[in-house]
């Protein structure tokens, strides 16, 4: 069955294509920005999901400090937009970056992140470049096994290397706590920075990050600010974690049924190219709000293959369906643009500016 809606998105714009629910995008940057303020941690939103200076700055005018980008790229684009406190927290290497990181210094507030010394050894030519200090955090790795120094010995040290490096001036560190490496993250942090603090330091920023760490804002004792970035949407991981319901999911992909070959199955015309390959360690790839016990089972680059064997009902050829992503920040950067409704009625589209920017 098709809603009203969705025969107008389908017919307006074809599908697949990406919709966003303002009134629920309002309602999630609301609800965050309420926790950070009551646990009394400034909130850094991550712009990764959403890619689109007009929501980071309804993000900022609701209280956020400032903003967290991943890649250089998209702070650029934050950066022309008018948002002025940033965060780049990815390491950055080469000539041709700090070229670009310099430019970006001179008419925003930046902070880069660093976990080693080839980086660090790098920062100072953008800070000549100009003209003016550049702030950095040293990542730490405490638990995720990703990015960041291992211990707090190698914090220390780094940050003292940032400290005696001309045009670079140590903030303060950086972490990814997993959900349940708290306290873990706590005690790697009390190290660091009384080690930092033995050497004449201090640690102005100590950021946190993850919206499934929701239900851990706040617990690390110095923490001065988290980055959330995939609350401002929501997707079905983030209902998995526990941190967002059915109904704080803001996009959904509108995609229509274009075969039923076999009474046990289907094709969608959402495949790869739409809604990503990454599971997020969930069954399927995206929940079918019209047919919640249907399988999307596996992809091809332009068809999304339904397993139907549990759904007790079953779409028609032709029907345009709403699916919640899996990983919803993957999906928004492969689309040029959302469509924009409130309630039953569209009211616009919105680009995603810093879809692609990689580097």
């Amino acid at each position: 069955m098709t809603t009203p809606l969705a025969a107008k998105i389908a017919k307006d714009y074809g599908t697949p294509c990406a919709v966003i629910d303002m009134d629920r995008v309002e309602r999630n940057i609301a609800r965050i920005q309420a926790a950070c303020d009551a646990a009394g941690v400034a909130n850094r939103p991550h712009i990764k999901t959403h890619k689109n200076p007009m929501l980071a700055q309804l993000q900022v005018k609701a209280g956020a400090k400032g903003i967290t980008c991943q890649k250089l790229g998209e702070a650029e684009i934050m950066a022309d937009a008018g948002i002025d406190d940033i965060l780049i927290s990815y390491n950055l290497l080469g000539d041709e970056k700090m070229a670009r990181l310099g430019a970006l210094q001179a008419k925003a507030n930046v902070t880069v992140a660093a976990d080693n010394s080839v980086v660090v050894g790098d920062l100072p030519k953008a800070a000549a470049s100009s003209g003016r200090p550049l702030s950095v955090v040293v990542e730490c790795d405490t638990g995720r096994k990703r990015a960041g120094v291992e211990t707090p010995a190698e914090a220390i040290a780094l940050a003292r290397e940032i400290a005696a490096s001309k045009g670079l001036t140590f903030a303060g560190f950086m972490l990814y706590p997993t959900e349940t490496g708290w306290a873990e993250a706590q005690k790697f942090y009390d190290e660091a920075l009384a080690g930092v603090r033995a050497h004449g330091l201090d640690a102005a920023i100590v950021s946190t990050g993850g919206t499934p760490n929701l239900k851990n804002l706040g617990k690390l004792k110095g923490g001065t600010e988290h980055r959330f970035g995939t609350y401002i949407y929501n997707d079905r991981m983030q209902v998995a974690a526990g941190v967002a319901s059915w109904d704080d999911c803001a996009l959904h992909i509108y995609s229509t049924v274009v075969s039923r070959a076999g009474p046990e199955r289907g094709i969608l015309d959402a495949g790869s190219k739409t809604l990503t390959t990454d599971t997020g360690g969930l069954e399927g790839h995206g929940l079918i709000l019209e047919h919640p016990e249907a399988r999307i089972a596996r992809f091809a680059e332009e068809h999304g293959f339904l397993d139907l064997s549990r759904s007790n009902t079953r779409p028609n050829v032709g029907d345009v369906v709403r699916i919640v992503p899996n990983h919803v920040c993957v999906v928004v950067n492969m689309m040029d643009e959302v469509v924009m409704v409130r309630g039953e009625e569209i009211i616009g589209t919105l680009p995603v500016a810093a879809r692609g920017k990689l580097r």
